[in-house]
């Protein structure tokens, strides 16, 4: 549909190599018929999309890094292999934008030059199992993964307002091989469909931040105070989890509460587990192999004393944080054990922490017994009872009655008539709206919300008022003294009006030049003609 090209030999070489697979000399009758047909426009737009699904998809790649230690665990739990999957997913991503972006680069200069579209069949396969793995990605992820849909929504008040800037400054750009498509092609109504198209993306994007919110977009005096950190098993970052040592670490960082999983073994000492098996914190497979399957609970204590709950930490390095240790942390990890409830609670009680705990498994048939035998080391201990927050569910009545002092924490929202009223609850972050926990803290409701690794999602629980978040990166969220960002309303106002208004004058700018570049064009173009058709009719006589 444009207009014969007119670049010199050697650009069209560097760019049609790689994008067409076609050398290009410098004489114009061996270009001649190379034209972008109906046919090419069609490609380039499927590649167009293509770039902005891969874009998108590596959005959520990024986003959903803060709960991929639970995909690590869960993929674990099902092959019994470890392996830090976030690399893959950032690799395989990382190939797909770059060879997406690389091609649409190409597209766009050819088009500034005046050549051919003619996409290789090569590259039209390879886009198009770019598009179906992206597809399969995203299909995954709502299947398996739904609740990061939740976290995408949650992201875009922390990135909502720099993505508005990005997407302009990229569709601003695009105003120069625009304006030179338009200007070079014949088609009318082509050319008025696609100038209708952009103008009306672009004022979308002009008027986007009139839906765009964040809690962070507030004046500095009403920034509510930092949330205080609840370390998720200690600090698994620099510790094995739910370790006496992952204790110590969580003192370190300035943690408030200590949180933690407690089970109870076959002869009634209740001991700090999360897997419902030992294979993934121990060394069961090496000591108890014929019984590495069987539940926690089926193991006594003599037996849990055996196992070494450190190593593991060292050798599959869960986080990448453990490649830091220095040798005597290295040294200490490698000989921590499964600590007992009652040394976890003398540790949190010296340290003056809270502690907040679940006990499994829910299901297990003596389960009131757990509850029985838990309470009964905690009375015992001597710990404060209000250090002591109270997670599970099961017989939480009996709880109430036995140890009357114990906080009792709540993982729902409160409900009307409450027999009660809920004063803690504790919920995935995916699970309560700003708004909500605005209205929580003014209800004088403590609202924790868990796991919570990433500065960017903790910028936007501490601007929306939560109390306190549950996280694997204490040693990163306590260094932050302030949100990332945190801009005023009347200078978020100044700076969309001042994008859009340098946006609309640069792409004005640019219609203007290229309509000149193409008048100049088109008398060189006339003036050559005239004298090829004079040699060709001299030619015939």
């Amino acid at each position: 549909m444009a207009d014969p090209p007119g670049c010199c030999s050697a650009c069209a070489t560097c760019l049609l190599c790689p994008y067409s697979c076609q050398w290009i000399t410098a004489k114009k009758e061996k270009r001649k018929g190379l034209r972008t047909t109906k046919y090419d426009c069609s490609w380039f737009l499927f590649l167009f999309c293509v770039f902005l699904f891969t874009l998108v998809w590596l959005y959520f790649a990024i986003i959903i890094l803060n709960d991929f230690h639970n995909f690590n665990e869960f993929i674990y739990r099902q092959s019994k292999l470890w392996l830090d999957w976030s690399l893959v997913l950032l690799i395989a991503t990382a190939v797909l934008i770059s060879y997406s972006s690389v091609l649409l680069v190409l597209a766009l200069c050819l088009q500034l030059c005046g050549q051919p579209l003619k996409l290789h069949w090569v590259h039209k396969i390879l886009l198009i199992l770019t598009a179906l793995v992206v597809a399969a990605a995203f299909t995954g992820l709502g299947i398996k993964w739904a609740e990061e849909w939740k976290s995408a929504r949650i992201s875009l008040q922390a990135t909502g307002p720099f993505l508005h800037i990005g997407a302009v400054g990229g569709m601003t750009l695009l105003a120069w091989p625009l304006a030179s498509f338009i200007y070079r092609t014949r088609n009318t109504g082509l050319r008025v469909f696609v100038l209708l198209v952009y103008c009306a993306a672009m004022l979308a994007l002009y008027l986007a931040p009139l839906g765009i919110t964040s809690p962070c977009i507030m004046e500095e005096n009403q920034l509510p105070p930092k949330p205080a950190l609840v370390g998720h098993r200690g600090a698994p970052m620099l510790a094995p989890e739910n370790t006496l040592m992952s204790v110590r670490k969580a003192v370190d960082c300035d943690v408030q509460v200590f949180e933690t999983d407690v089970m109870v073994s076959a002869d009634g000492v209740p001991f700090l587990m999360h897997d419902e098996e030992l294979t993934r914190t121990t060394n069961v497979q090496a000591v108890f192999p014929e019984r590495a399957a069987l539940n926690s609970t089926a193991f006594n204590w003599t037996d849990l004393q055996q196992l070494d709950a450190g190593t593991w930490f060292l050798e599959r390095r869960p986080f990448p944080t453990v490649q830091s240790l220095s040798p005597d942390d290295r040294q200490e990890a490698a000989e921590q054990r499964i600590p007992s409830l009652e040394q976890a609670l003398e540790a949190v009680k010296h340290s003056n922490l809270s502690i907040m705990f679940d006990l499994r498994p829910e299901n297990h048939s003596d389960y009131q017994n757990f509850v029985n035998v838990t309470l009964g080391v905690i009375l015992q201990s001597g710990i404060p009872l209000q250090q002591v927050l109270w997670l599970p569910d099961g017989f939480r009545d009996d709880v109430k009655q036995q140890a009357p002092g114990v906080q009792h924490i709540y993982g729902r929202k409160r409900v009307e008539n409450e027999k009660e009223p809920v004063l803690h609850v504790n919920l995935p972050y995916q699970d309560m709206s700003s708004e909500e926990i605005r209205q929580y803290r003014q209800d004088n409701i403590s609202v924790n919300l868990y796991v919570v690794n990433e500065p960017w999602l903790f910028s936007v629980l501490w601007c929306s008022g939560v109390s306190s978040v549950t996280t694997n990166a204490c040693q990163v969220l306590k260094e932050m003294k302030r949100p990332i960002w945190l801009l005023p309303s009347s200078t978020y106002f100044m700076i969309w009006i001042v994008v859009d208004c340098v946006s609309f004058l640069i792409i004005i700018w640019a219609f203007v030049l290229m309509k000149k570049c193409s008048h100049r064009r088109r008398p060189a173009e006339s003036e050559t003609d005239v004298l090829l058709t004079k040699i060709n009719s001299l030619m015939q006589e």
